[in-house]
């Protein structure tokens, strides 16, 4: 804001850009393995639990178990960040009340399987957040992800990036 001129606004009022880097920030820091998911995504949700309410964190705890089950995990690398161009918007956030909203991620996946780039995939994720009020030492936001309002939707195809050409020499 301009606070030049002064800013009003009520103090229980989470402004929906605040309510969108929270997911983000959350989300993203959710699905980020950096050397296997068998053991990384299973840290990660006992981590980032003091901003999961707990039927998301048993949501994705029966995730986890289904995942390293069915050899989804092992040695596998993740990352998620924004498609470019698809960031916070007015219509990214649905305000559903004062202490509910709907957030939508447009979100690049990309997977690797060791050194191999095994997926990415341009997805929506529409996620449910809730004011979370607790220990502010452990969850200074006040905010939790409860998971998903939606099945997450695959916007479009993305190829896997091609190795450059340059004079018969790969780059």
């Amino acid at each position: 804001p301009d606070l030049r001129s002064g800013s009003t606004q009520k103090w229980w009022v989470i402004p929906p850009s605040t309510v969108y880097a929270f997911a983000f920030y959350i989300f993203q820091q959710l699905n980020a393995w950096p050397t296997n998911g068998e053991v990384d995504y299973s840290a990660k949700i006992a981590q980032l639990s003091p901003y999961l309410t707990p039927s998301c964190q048993d949501f994705l705890n029966r995730d986890y178990e289904f995942r390293k089950n069915s050899g989804e995990l092992k040695d596998r690398v993740r990352v998620v960040y924004e498609i470019p161009r698809r960031g916070y918007s007015d219509s990214s956030v649905d305000i559903l009340s004062d202490d509910r909203w709907v957030v939508r991620l447009d979100l690049v996946a990309d997977e690797y399987y060791h050194a191999e780039k095994v997926k990415r995939a341009l997805v929506r994720y529409p996620l449910k957040v809730v004011r979370w009020e607790g220990d502010p030492a452990r969850n200074p936001f006040g905010l939790a992800l409860d998971c998903y309002d939606s099945t997450p939707q695959q916007l479009e195809a993305m190829p896997l990036p091609e190795p450059e050409k340059k004079s018969g020499v790969f780059q």
